[in-house]
């Protein structure tokens, strides 16, 4: 059996769409859903418990977050396999039998994830290489995106990479991923400093560290809207792509960091976000346009939120109480 667990808050309509085609599309998989509400205040748990009565529903009184929410899921789940599914990702038709089927012929594999696609059909990150200093600076600086085949400046996301054969990763997206059970129970679920961001990376480094392989595989896939839960939060800034809250993401990648490179890793990569935003707001500092100013108010913005989020965690040292 599969379990699938999603966590929404606020996405009742998106996640009615996701349910709808979530049965639609199981393939006669046997299966049992889990919807774990986060506190949302747009009727998105009372039309899971009228509209599809078949799935459980845990609904809680406070915002636990990613991991916290996805770990009470784990406990009551009886699958031999778990499938993580975000509210705003569409499963495409065989995709969870492929995915099951890949599992079951691939026995040291603890983790897969599948192709994941924006609504208008661009491949985004399916796949990924462990974060470093070194790739946050290519992706700052654009140097990833300018030379996105198999150079160094792309190797986090595997440049180059057609995305059409299965590949040995380091972590993939919990957008859409599968778990084996029995890996759960061997190295624990997520770690529920991790709020939200980077839990499913940590999850990968230790079940690596393990022995488990991680894989992409490319015939089981969703169609991702992206950061519909984010979104939701309009007191908060989000990334240049307007699909991660900054600050969240800042305290996040401090705690991974610390946890598993110490405080250097910390230090290293902080470091190079500030010497980047640094330098972008002297460069927009000799300049009157108002385009000019507003980069530089952005990057001075962004430069206070990361020293807020180091004092936050204590240089990844703790997680702010909850909720974020």
């Amino acid at each position: 059996m599969v379990s699938v667990v999603i966590v929404s808050y606020n996405t009742r309509d998106i996640l009615r769409r996701c349910l709808e085609l979530l049965y639609e599309n199981s393939g006669g998989l046997d299966m049992e859903v889990f919807v774990v509400d986060n506190d949302s205040h747009d009727g998105s748990a009372s039309m899971v418990k009228d509209e599809f009565p078949q799935v459980q529903l845990v609904a809680n009184h406070e915002n636990l977050g990613f991991a916290a929410a996805n770990n009470q899921a784990f406990k009551l789940a009886g699958g031999n396999y778990l499938v993580l599914l975000n509210p705003d990702a569409y499963v495409e038709p065989a995709s969870l039998g492929n995915a099951v089927s890949f599992m079951e012929r691939t026995p040291d594999c603890g983790l897969c994830g599948g192709k994941v696609l924006s609504p208008e059909g661009r491949l985004e990150p399916s796949a990924r290489r462990f974060p470093s200093p070194l790739s946050k600076l290519f992706t700052l600086t654009g140097l990833g995106a300018k030379f996105p085949g198999p150079t160094i400046f792309n190797r986090h996301e595997f440049g180059g990479f057609a995305h059409d054969t299965p590949l040995e990763v380091d972590w993939v997206p919990g957008t859409f991923s599968i778990i084996r059970k029995e890996m759960l129970d061997a190295i624990g679920v997520f770690d529920e400093r991790f709020y939200i961001y980077y839990e499913e990376t940590d999850l990968c480094l230790r079940a690596k560290k393990a022995g488990w392989k991680i894989y992409f595989i490319p015939d089981a896939g969703v169609v991702h809207i992206g950061g519909a839960c984010s979104k939701t939060r309009k007191d908060r800034t989000f990334d240049n792509k307007a699909s991660q809250v900054l600050a969240f993401r800042m305290r996040s990648e401090w705690l991974y960091y610390r946890k598993n490179s110490g405080l250097a890793g910390v230090f290293a990569s902080a470091g190079v976000e500030l010497l980047w935003y640094s330098l972008r707001f002297l460069k927009n500092l000799v300049f009157r346009s108002v385009d000019a100013s507003a980069k530089r108010s952005a990057a001075g913005s962004t430069m206070k939120q990361i020293l807020q989020s180091l004092r936050d965690t204590k240089f990844g040292l703790v997680s702010p109480a909850i909720p974020w």
